[in-house]
């Protein structure tokens, strides 16, 4: 049989059946001390059943095979032995049929119901403990872990994984291998696994390598993937898991949180970094909210290093404001970040805290884009603390006095646009001044497209204008796909709102459509 003797076969077999499951001292002493030979035969085995095309080729080959291998998995001296349940999980992954098709393969498919066992053993191994916090003591969850090492990518291994990963997380105890996690996590990211949610947060808590790739890879979908755009960003963002998690588990937070400042401290310009921190928080903030508040902690705790005084304002959505106050928010926000930035120049120490805030306004940015959807309609009168507001998210250092200068350059763009989308036809001269606003070479570029992308959404002319200026002015394709990640920001917020404008959704769609026309 493959290499396998007919007299090796007969005398594991009387072994495995005089054994049972190593219950008395006589039967436990034995099978400890064939340990050894025994790990040589079940290699063997796992030789022969490695050149099998099927299940019901290899239960020909090897008739005795299930009935062997069931009972080892009951005898605790095998099981407790970390290569001789390793290499037992190993046989048994070999006869598991994902579509069973005869009598044979479903007999080998119950056989290894021994894993759905394992999984239900590890499930209620913390039941007897007295309290959350009790520490775990069950050894067994060690070896099991170890035992899975070599088997992270077998699908029908993935129940048990997931109970173990959960099972450490809920004892508040690490009492699994770390080379067990680090193969998981490896196995996750490259998707040579599939975990349920459960198990995936449970994964993110006890491996931190596993969690940054998580957070890296949501990050690359989006600057790689330009259709994300026009589709439900906040969907994709909650696929990842990465605000549900976030919610439960303030380190994860502060964790994605870190990788996240890094790379905006990086490529600060980039709209679609910043759109996606925004729509990230969006979604942790909502996760947050659903959760019982005896549960919650506190915002401070997930926000350490910002001024107090700013939580509440930026943390609460526009959607819990009332319209007609808006504005008054807004100013309110204006002058708390304004004291924030008084002695940036003078001080460096203002850096830092200069920095958290502007870093939790890229975070809030729905505030930015209401204060942009109110200058739209705007009176002259009411908009200085509305454009300061605008400059300071897309230049918040003002070295050289530059964000005087800037907020003067938003102060034309609005000037220019007013006169643009309020006037039909449009105006040439206002058309060519708001082109070279937007030209590349700018950098108030974001700042300008930032308001043009509001009025085209908010402002009343028709929708035929709006397409005709935006052909006229976004003829660049880097600026149209910039553009694009303004209106996600702007959906993002749509969405959420407590009332739903189906004119500005319209309008919102058509000059999505507008831009993917190269």
């Amino acid at each position: 049989m493959a290499g396998v003797s007919e007299t090796n076969v007969q005398f594991w077999m009387n072994k495995a059946v005089n054994w049972g499951e190593a219950s008395s001292c006589s039967a436990l002493l034995d099978t400890s001390r064939h340990l050894g030979p025994l790990r040589n035969f079940l290699q063997q085995i796992l030789q022969g059943l490695q050149q099998m095309n099927s299940t019901s080729e290899a239960m020909k080959t090897f008739p005795f095979v299930g009935q062997f291998l069931g009972r080892l998995c009951w005898n605790s001296c095998v099981t407790a032995d970390e290569r001789s349940q390793k290499l037992l999980l190993r046989c048994l992954s070999c006869l598991y049929s994902a579509e069973p098709l005869n009598a044979v393969e479903r007999k080998a498919n119950m056989w290894i119901k021994v894993v759905s066992l394992m999984v239900e053993e590890v499930s209620k191994s913390c039941d007897c403990l007295p309290n959350a916090s009790a520490r775990c003591s069950n050894s067994n969850i060690h070896t099991m872990s170890t035992a899975c090492i070599a088997l992270v990518t077998c699908t029908q291994m993935a129940p048990l994984i997931g109970a173990l990963l959960k099972h450490s997380e809920s004892c508040g105890s690490s009492c699994l291998n770390q080379e067990f996690i680090n193969e998981v996590g490896e196995a996750f990211i490259s998707k040579r696994l599939v975990l349920e949610d459960e198990a995936v947060i449970s994964l993110w808590c006890q491996s931190a390598l596993s969690l940054e790739g998580a957070a890296v890879s949501l990050l690359e979908s989006v600057l790689s993937d330009h259709q994300l755009t026009t589709q439900s960003l906040d969907k994709h963002v909650n696929d990842s898991l990465l605000p549900q998690a976030s919610a439960r588990h303030c380190h994860i937070f502060l964790t994605v949180s870190e990788i996240y400042r890094n790379v905006l401290t990086e490529i600060d310009e980039n709209l679609a970094i910043r759109t996606l921190i925004q729509v990230f928080t969006v979604c942790f903030l909502q996760r947050l909210t659903g959760q019982n508040s005896q549960d919650r902690l506190p915002l401070r705790a997930f926000f350490p290093n910002v001024m107090p005084s700013l939580l509440s304002p930026l943390l609460t959505a526009p959607s819990e404001v009332p319209r007609e106050a808006w504005l008054d928010h807004l100013s309110w926000i204006t002058s708390l970040l304004q004291s924030v930035t008084e002695n940036e120049e003078e001080d460096v120490r203002a850096y830092q805290p200069m920095f958290e805030a502007w870093f939790l306004l890229v975070r809030c940015g729905y505030w930015v884009d209401t204060a942009v959807e109110l200058l739209v309609l705007a009176a002259s009168g009411n908009t200085e603390a509305l454009l300061w507001l605008l400059t300071f998210f897309h230049h918040p250092t003002n070295r050289g006095h530059q964000r005087s200068q800037q907020t003067a350059v938003a102060r034309e763009a609005w000037t220019h646009l007013r006169m643009l989308f309020l006037n039909h036809p449009p105006p040439p001269r206002h058309l060519s001044a708001v082109k070279e606003l937007l030209s590349s070479s700018s950098i108030s570029a974001n700042l300008v497209l930032h308001l043009f992308s509001n009025f085209a959404v908010f402002s009343h002319g028709p929708v035929s204008i709006i397409t005709e200026i935006s052909d006229k002015v976004l003829t660049e394709t880097a600026v149209r796909r910039r553009a694009l990640w303004i209106l996600a920001s702007i959906r993002c917020r749509l969405n959420s709102a407590s009332s739903r404008d189906d004119r500005v959704h319209s309008r919102l769609r058509t000059l999505q459509d507008t831009l993917l026309q190269t």
